[in-house]
């Protein structure tokens, strides 16, 4: 992980009853970022007061934003001096960096919100979404916003998957899902993002992404879904429930665009389910590692194909309304936090510190909506696994991007289970679980 940027940049629970907009939804938003790999040039004062725009808006839609124009827009609005940075927190196969934007407080007892943009290359609407949201976010005079900034910092990864994003796919240059990746970390997409997840300990992660509708079952305009893992804490999973349930849904709605729960088909003339395609509880997906990493995790996809006609001969239409949604959901995600912050820093503080007492099951399968096999139930989990050198060897690395501890044990190491990761341990080292690291020899005599 690499410094500063030349130049200066550095159902458990039941669904409760819908809310209505919260005043803090004026919020000033539109997001996402991206850091600079030239030095800043000088910008007269003048521009430098006015807000740049994207390359989408300049061209109303036609066309996404360039790399030189996300890079000319992060440029700007560190130079504007409202507190914005930006840093290269890793490098693509193909030599692109990966950058994160920090703009907010930078005091230790903030809220800390991380939005991770564009994880496939081929889903650009979040990512317009993201760049506009640092834009504004930076250029905000109004005090709403200016005091939602001095209690939270906010955190983005505006082009979480560059080497996709130039290529128009939905993998990375070496054709993996860096979305199913956030277990095994093989791609240096995930591993960057784990380090950030490890250092910056975030309370809440959204993930935003695009899909492609099935009509008249899974056509809704905008998606959204918490973290159905059954190893998150039972705080973090209502509070990531409730997140999407009562804000974030009731907010695209409130907005005129139509909502479900991801993966959910539901029958066109009774709005009942029909059967679930998508969203399951597995880790390596990054909703769910949110949780297992005790932050509030929060999906949200935004229907890619066109709706109608219209939008059928002018995507600029359709492209705008994708990006429309992916802002809805920034500002009740924004709002929401910003209204329950007290709760949330309870929830992952309690699910951060639940490990060192070492109690409770550690399931290696299942969801909250589907009951885990007996076979899949750490009913009593080890007191912790030894690895033989070989074994360490080949797992240090992404046992410490993810956090975990460990201690010399003669020729190898021992990672106890009394520790803040504890859930996670046993889904990469027993040898039961489906994308383990590497299998490790429990210990039992506790």
């Amino acid at each position: 992980m690499t410094g500063p940027e030349p130049g200066g940049l550095s159902g458990r629970s039941g669904r409760g009853p819908r809310s209505s907009r919260h005043p803090v939804r004026n919020l000033a938003l539109t997001a996402a970022a991206v850091a600079l790999a030239v030095p800043l040039v000088t910008v007269p004062s003048e521009a430098a007061r006015t807000p740049p725009r994207t390359g989408f808006e300049a061209s109303d839609g036609a066309r996404w934003t360039g790399a030189d124009e996300e890079r000319s827009l992060l440029a700007a609005v560190v130079h504007h001096g409202a507190g914005a940075r930006v840093e290269r927190i890793g490098t693509t196969r193909q030599g692109r960096p990966l950058r994160l934007v920090r703009i907010g407080s930078g005091r230790p007892a903030a809220l800390t919100v991380l939005l991770v943009c564009g994880q496939h290359g081929d889903e650009p609407a979040g990512r317009e979404a993201c760049l506009t949201t640092i834009r504004d976010l930076a250029y905000a005079t109004d005090p709403a916003t200016r005091a939602f900034l001095s209690r939270t910092r906010v955190l983005v990864l505006p082009t979480a998957n560059p080497d996709g994003m130039a290529a128009g796919t939905r993998g990375n240059a070496d054709g993996l899902d860096v979305n199913r990746d956030h277990i095994a970390l093989r791609t240096a997409e995930a591993r960057a993002l784990a380090a950030v997840i490890r250092d910056r300990t975030p309370d809440v992660i959204e993930d935003l992404h695009e899909y492609g509708a099935t009509p008249p079952y899974y056509d809704k305009d905008l998606y959204a879904l918490w973290p159905r893992t059954l190893n998150a804490d039972d705080q973090v999973h209502d509070a990531s429930e409730r997140l999407v349930e009562r804000h974030v849904r009731p907010a695209a709605l409130d907005a005129g665009f139509s909502s479900g729960r991801y993966g959910v088909w539901t029958d066109p003339v009774t709005g009942d389910p029909v059967k679930q395609s998508a969203g399951d509880g597995q880790e390596r997906v990054l909703r769910n590692m949110a949780a297992v990493k005790h932050a509030l995790g929060l999906l949200v996809e935004s229907r890619a194909d066109a709706l109608s006609e219209a939008e059928r001969n002018d995507p600029a239409l359709a492209r705008r309304r994708r990006v429309r949604s992916q802002r809805v959901a920034l500002e009740a995600l924004f709002a929401s936090t910003d209204k329950e912050r007290a709760p949330i820093r309870a929830a992952t503080a309690r699910s951060r510190a639940a490990g060192f007492a070492d109690r409770g099951p550690v399931y290696l399968g299942g969801a909250d909506n589907e009951a885990a096999e007996p076979g899949e139930i750490l009913a009593d989990p080890p007191c912790g696994y030894r690895l033989t050198a070989e074994r360490y060897a080949g797992a240090r690395d992404e046992l410490a991007l993810h956090g975990v501890t460990s201690r010399p044990d003669g020729d190898g190491v021992y990672v106890t289970l009394r520790q803040s990761a504890r859930r996670l341990i046993p889904l990469l080292l027993d040898r039961r679980a489906a994308s383990r690291l590497t299998d490790g020899q429990p210990d039992t005599a506790c």
